[in-house]
């Protein structure tokens, strides 16, 4: 049985969904799984949105940052068990080799971002986001990962992925 499992988060921006993310498996996982979070075109900053979320959640924010996915491809990055797309962009971009041959699998939801409308419908768009990896990533926790082989924890992820509110690409990329 292995100690921690390292899970990396992807989207393009490395603002919102791949940050939150990271937060609910380094809380929920406790100590198990150890999470990351990156973009392909990081937008350098989280989305004050996204902070505003978390805290009030009571996530420590103090650790998170926006940052590209080639620091996980370099010499001495952490070897990883499994590689998320949670955007669908970054589900269709060519992705660096990851150490440690990780599954990989999509779970594309919508950019809280780019929602429009009010101040509480754009807040919708961010809970929901966050509703959704948390539901995710709860489905994640609840497997029997050790006694699930490659090809059926593969096809499990996958599955997840396409759970509730999941985008129209996670509904039939196949990562």
């Amino acid at each position: 049985m292995k100690e921690q499992y390292n899970v990396l988060f992807l989207c393009t921006g490395n603002s919102a969904r791949s940050i939150i993310a990271e937060a609910i498996l380094n809380r929920a996982g406790r100590g198990r799984f150890k999470a990351f979070s990156a973009g392909s075109q990081p937008k350098g900053k989280i989305n004050p949105r996204t902070l505003d979320l978390l805290r009030k959640f009571n996530y420590d924010v103090s650790t998170l940052r926006s940052k590209s996915w080639t620091e996980f491809a370099k010499p001495g990055a952490p070897d990883l068990d499994f590689v998320f797309t949670v955007c669908d962009n970054a589900a269709g971009e060519s992705c660096p080799l990851w150490p440690g041959q990780p599954i990989t699998a999509h779970w594309g939801i919508p950019d809280p971002v780019a929602a429009s409308g009010t101040q509480a419908e754009i807040a919708l768009a961010f809970k929901d986001a966050y509703r959704m990896l948390n539901r995710r990533i709860d489905l994640l926790l609840a497997l029997p990962i050790e006694k699930l082989d490659r090809l059926v924890l593969t096809t499990r992820l996958k599955e997840i992925g396409r759970s509730e509110g999941a985008t129209e690409k996670a509904q039939h990329v196949d990562v």
